[in-house]
């Protein structure tokens, strides 16, 4: 049974991927938007149900103009039940030296690409009074020190879900917030490799300045990671904002979250910044 038809984007992995299939596992047409062919076909065999691969790097408008023409071919007068807009990287790095290439590198991806996405797919949203989902971070109400780049993107994301929901209220197009915790997907370690070669190319007051702090956060990063919680528990989430009547405007879920939106909301941020000064030793 079709349930409609909703698209992901950034679904070769990790949390894509999980929503991908969890609402492929609900009934839905799922189309899932990959970078690779290579990706586009290993998900194939890894989902079960309706999936169907769609070349969508949301920085390319070629892409995103292709995925819009097929995708209203195939759905046709029913348009799109959801949009899941979940493709995102992570740049961490001192804001002092952050490359401004890389800077904006982070924001195409994770604010501009977003609403280009969204953007060409709302008239299909229109149709179906359907759901968008937008995947934030408890790092967009929470920045650390060294995630600047990463922590402005989704600051830049919960600021388009806010006015993207009053703005699309008309036509009951309902918009949620997805603010994730620590989850076991792959983002940071494909962004690892990169920010390392980026931090290699840093001057060596960067690293004179923050090399040590910088270690003292890569290994809280890590104990972090180590409480991760699977991408299973976001999928969750973006099922119940895609099919529920009344989906909530935010979800915070994984492991941290409701920790840090607590300290975010009702710690002063003197207190705050001294705690986390104290932890990295500056």
């Amino acid at each position: 049974m079709n349930s409609g038809y909703v698209l992901v984007t950034g679904a070769s992995t990790g949390i894509g991927h999980a929503c991908a299939s969890a609402l492929a596992d609900k009934g839905f047409h799922v189309f899932a938007g990959v970078r690779r062919e290579a990706d586009g076909e290993r998900i194939r065999k890894e989902i079960a149900g309706k999936v169907e691969p769609v070349m969508l790097d949301v920085t390319n408008p070629e892409h995103i103009v292709a995925a819009k023409q097929h995708i209203t071919e195939v759905a046709g007068e029913k348009g799109l039940r959801g949009l899941v807009n979940n493709a995102g990287i992570a740049v961490a790095a001192p804001l002092e030296f952050v490359p401004m290439a890389d800077f904006e590198l982070q924001m195409n991806v994770n604010v501009n690409g977003l609403l280009a996405v969204t953007q060409a797919f709302l008239p299909l949203l229109r149709v179906a009074s359907g759901r968008i989902c937008l995947i934030s971070s408890t790092n967009g109400f929470f920045a650390p020190p060294f995630m600047g780049p990463y922590s402005a993107s989704k600051f830049a994301v919960e600021a388009l879900g806010d006015s993207l929901r009053v703005e699309l209220a008309p036509w009951n197009i309902r918009v949620s917030i997805v603010q994730p915790g620590a989850i076991q997907t792959p983002i940071w370690e494909k962004s690892k490799a990169s920010n390392e070669a980026m931090l290699n190319r840093m001057p060596a007051e960067c690293h004179a300045l923050y090399g040590r702090a910088m270690d003292v956060m890569r290994r809280e990063a890590q104990k972090m990671a180590n409480r991760a919680v699977p991408a299973g528990r976001v999928a969750d989430c973006v099922v119940h904002a895609i099919t529920a009547a009344k989906p909530k405007t935010r979800y915070l879920c994984g492991g941290g979250a409701r920790t840090e939106w607590l300290v975010a909301r009702w710690m002063p941020d003197s207190l705050r910044d001294r705690i986390i000064r104290m932890v990295i030793g500056i």
